[in-house]
């Protein structure tokens, strides 16, 4: 990069130089000897190049000189000034020689520009510390992205398998209700059927002696749990005393309460019977 700006603005200069002697010697040659105007020529471009060093000398110290740099900008506009002086009287060649007149500008400027990218010129270890430092950013970056995405990956997958979980499970339900529901219908039409009802209501009489009960339906909806009871501290219920608690609290509300109702209550008071003996009870209380 050194060689990049460097070049450019010393070959300008060089170039410049040598017009601005052509120029002066041209000039001048027909109105002092060539020698004098030889001397003029040089003496421009000698003072263009003493301040153009001292220059560098002190922006390779470091440092910085406003009168040096205005010397030196004021060399750079008198031969400026000698080419397009000379350019408005060449005559037919005015175009060309007005066309090189920007070249000691252009030559300042170059160099102006050289100085810059030295003042902020890095050395390499620092430029390949700061590209250490982008990599890993870059590095750090990607391994973020890659970890957001594979986090949405598994959440995907999660959601997905939920899901179909999900739906096998209801699935399940529905088949399950369905079978519930065509074993209930076929349990109803055996309990209404004209020779099915008796015999299946003639299988409890061995367990309920002295009582024609009648088979019932299983309970189709949410039960209600009871509280357990602790049998050897209740003493068990002659069947009249039995008959007259279930009685008793069969007509405890208005109007009486269903055998579900009567049967929560029977055992959160605390008494004992089983449900053959309560159900039996029931039915005679009922009849």
């Amino acid at each position: 990069m050194n060689a990049k700006t460097v070049l450019p603005a010393a070959a300008i200069t060089a170039v410049s130089m040598v017009l601005t002697l052509a120029v002066v010697v041209m000039w001048l040659g027909a109105a002092v000897p060539w020698p004098v105007a030889l001397v003029v020529g040089l003496g421009i471009d000698g003072g263009w190049l003493a301040t153009l060093a001292y220059e560098r000398r002190l922006a390779a110290q470091g440092d910085h000189n406003r009168v040096v740099t205005a010397v030196g900008w004021s060399f750079g506009l008198i031969a400026t000034g000698v080419l397009v002086a000379h350019a408005l009287t060449a005559g037919g060649s005015a175009g060309a020689w007005l066309a090189v007149a920007w070249l000691p500008v252009a030559a300042k400027a170059l160099w102006l520009v050289h100085g810059l990218w030295e003042r902020t010129a890095l050395t390499p270890s620092a430029l390949g510390a700061i590209r250490g430092i982008q990599q890993e950013a870059r590095d750090e970056a990607a391994v973020a992205r890659a970890r957001l995405r594979a986090h949405a990956t598994t959440e995907e997958t999660r959601l997905t398998a939920v899901t179909a979980a999900g739906a096998r499970v209801a699935r399940v339900q529905a088949k399950t209700a369905q079978t519930l529901s065509r074993a209930w219908a076929m349990l109803k039409a055996t309990r209404d059927g004209e020779e099915t009802g008796p015999a299946l209501t003639s299988v409890t009489t061995p367990v309920t002696p002295g009582v024609t009960p009648r088979w019932e339906l299983p309970i189709w909806g949410p039960t209600e749990s009871v509280p357990a009871l602790t049998l050897d501290a209740v003493p068990a219920l002659s069947d009249e005393a039995l008959d007259a608690l279930v009685d008793q609290i069969r007509h405890s509300e208005t109007p009486a309460l269903s055998y579900r109702e009567m049967a929560t209550r029977f055992r959160a008071a605390g008494h004992s019977a089983s449900e053959v003996r309560l159900r039996a009870a029931w039915k005679r209380v009922a009849a």
